[in-house]
């Protein structure tokens, strides 16, 4: 196990009927809050009238910034963040999913830097101060409410990008928020919480046995759950679990002391920044095509894998063959719940094969597990397609 130093500062309120605590946690931030949302659902769901209503019995002089994408807009941030600084906003208060939450987190550190808020996500400048940041959850799929992390896209450049922002101070997870979610966004959800798990699962690094079996522990209660929740979008168990192991799979748990790897992340990054895909959906398609590609780097842990989280049988079998039949339950687990598995699924083609190649890899060769350059991941591409 490697050194470490662990830190969460976010209050994580869990459960039904919690989100009555905004008015006290409101009359700690200040007077003047931005609220930030995408496109309208918390207001069809009624979430919205309650939360506005909360805010201004504590007081708060309610400013708005709506209408925030699902892979959220470097104009969109500069929008809050203008308007932030106009009006003297004291904090923010993101309520949706993980785009409404990282463009809030980009908002919250660009208001006091003097420079372009885009710095932190082309390594130009490392986050420091950032306004106080709450969130309320509706989608079980980023973790973005538990960890510092943001990922926004330059739809002029045609980048996507991840930086380390600003912990949310608090945030407000309670299931019921997350039963009017769609059935493809549910879906989506759920292969972005395993990627997430897969990112930090397949590692080098020796002599990590808690660690590994929480990761373990989330994809089974993910897999587990996944059919309930589609089954019945009202099953308050269901959300609850998928909701919790969307948290615990990127709030700094599960990478204690081991080397992670953030390869297909990336790749999928690039996709959708010129593609504008659904994330959870690319992540879908290109993670399997990776495992293939890499899994001889450490078969070991491809064979633990498929006995631990498919229950593949390996008697009889080479470590190759277990290897490859976990890789394909999790391409057949994706497929089954209704999650794409070509790019050819979003009708795309070779055409900007190379481009995107190259959008992945803009610092140097991406990935731990195994060092991907351009080249490799135009492969990894082309078998996506």
């Amino acid at each position: 196990m490697n050194p470490f130093v662990y830190h969460n500062p976010t209050q994580l309120i869990f459960g039904r009927g919690q989100l009555s605590m905004l008015k006290e946690k409101a009359e700690q931030l200040g007077q003047t809050v931005l609220l930030v949302y995408g496109g309208g659902s918390i207001k069809r769901s009624g979430l919205y009238e309650k939360v506005v209503s909360l805010l201004q019995e504590a007081g708060c002089r309610v400013l708005e910034l709506s209408g925030v994408e699902p892979n959220p807009r470097l104009s969109t941030v500069k929008k809050g963040i203008e308007l932030c600084r106009q009006e003297g906003v004291n904090w923010i208060l993101a309520v949706g999913g993980g785009s409404v939450i990282d463009a809030a987190k980009a908002v919250a550190v660009g208001v006091p830097y003097e420079g372009d808020v885009w710095d932190f996500y082309t390594r130009k400048a490392l986050a420091t101060e950032a306004l106080p940041l709450g969130t309320i959850l509706t989608l079980a799929a980023t973790g973005s409410e538990m960890n510092r992390g943001s990922v926004v896209t330059n739809w002029d450049t045609k980048e996507k990008h991840g930086a380390s922002t600003t912990f949310p101070a608090f945030s407000i997870l309670d299931p019921e928020n997350t039963f009017s979610v769609p059935r493809d966004q549910t879906i989506y959800g759920i292969s972005d919480i395993m990627s997430h798990v897969f990112e930090q699962y397949f590692t080098h690094t020796p002599e990590v046995p808690l660690q590994t079996r929480f990761a373990e522990s989330i994809l089974k209660t993910v897999v587990e759950n996944a059919d309930r929740v589609l089954a019945n979008p009202d099953d308050y168990d269901a959300r609850a679990n998928i909701l919790y192991c969307g948290t615990m799979a990127l709030n700094g748990t599960l990478p204690v002391g081991v080397e992670t790897d953030w390869a297909t992340h990336s790749i999928e990054h690039a996709v959708s920044a010129v593609y504008d895909i659904p994330h959870g959906g690319g992540l879908a398609i290109i993670f399997p095509k990776w495992m293939r590609y890499v899994y001889r780097e450490n078969v070991a842990r491809f064979v633990r894998f498929a006995v631990e989280v498919w229950n593949v049988d390996p008697s009889g079998k080479t470590d190759d063959e277990v290897a490859l039949e976990g890789i394909a339950a999790t391409e057949a687990f994706f497929a089954r719940i209704g999650a794409p598995t070509r790019l050819a699924d979003y009708e795309i083609d070779d055409q900007h094969l190379q481009l995107m190649a190259e959008k992945a890899t803009p610092f140097g060769p991406i990935g731990s597990f195994k060092k991907l350059s351009s080249e490799d991941v135009a492969q990894i591409l082309r078998m996506s397609l």
